[in-house]
């Protein structure tokens, strides 16, 4: 555990000296729900609107400090040392894990306090315990999916990618919307995005209903079918780098 938390702590000291990194990952999501969710505050209840922008929040640090941050360290000579060392792979994927965890609350920790002075956002303690589990459970897959992303394409290919994934996924989800407020093609197809079926989980958690076993279902098969993805591109880049 001790190497676990040195890693992690030289990765967000090394993002945090990366202004162009801290900065948009914490202000953007909080400065989206200004643009895009106060606006629709007379037609979508605060709490979906605050559970959907810190979903937001979460994702936009799963696809840049997963995905890019991966595809550009596996260029860099240090990267390469470390993958020599005896050290195993579940510390240094924990130890991202962990970075992300940070990144994250003070993301989502900027949107909820953004929501509760602009929005009558109200939780009650079992309330913000569903919204918690929700949030994690969906922000695995989504981050699975950046780590795969990460070892599957090039450096230079994966800003551009992540972000078509960041927006295009928070906008097919719902997450700048709610639920029920997209045109009616994109409806037909969100179903099938992973950040709907995470949208949904969120929305039940806050709204107080009943969770609907086939979303988190879903989430797990998502869960699956991206874990195998990053476990392949890691051994295949692993593969060919020390072949």
């Amino acid at each position: 555990m001790s190497l676990v938390l040195v890693h992690a702590r030289a990765n967000v000291l090394q993002l945090a000296r990366y202004p162009t990194f801290a900065i948009p990952t914490t202000v953007l999501p909080a400065l989206f729900f200004v643009l895009f969710g106060l606006p629709q505050r007379s037609h979508v209840p605060a709490n979906i609107l605050m559970a959907s922008f810190t979903a937001f929040a979460v994702l936009g640090v799963t696809f840049f400090q997963f995905g890019v941050g991966v595809a550009i360290d596996r260029e860099m000579p240090w990267e390469t040392f470390l993958r020599t060392l005896a050290l195993p792979t579940w510390v240094r994927f924990t130890a991202r894990l962990l970075t992300a965890v940070v990144f994250s609350f003070a993301a989502c920790g900027l949107v909820i306090a953004v929501a509760a002075a602009t929005t009558p956002v109200s939780l009650g303690p079992a309330t913000w315990l569903r919204f918690i589990v929700a949030l994690v459970a969906g922000s695995i897959p989504l981050g699975l999916l950046g780590i795969a992303l990460g070892y599957w394409v090039s450096p230079k290919g994966a800003l551009p990618i992540a972000n078509i994934l960041y927006l295009g996924f928070a906008y097919a989800g719902g997450l700048w919307t709610g639920p029920g407020r997209l045109p009616d093609v994109v409806e037909t197809l969100a179903p099938y995005v992973p950040t709907r079926q995470w949208g949904d989980v969120l929305w039940e958690a806050v709204s107080a209903t009943s969770w609907q076993l086939r979303h988190w279902l879903v989430l797990a098969a998502y869960t699956a079918v991206f874990g195998l993805l990053a476990a392949w591109g890691y051994r295949r880049d692993e593969g060919q780098r020390f072949r």
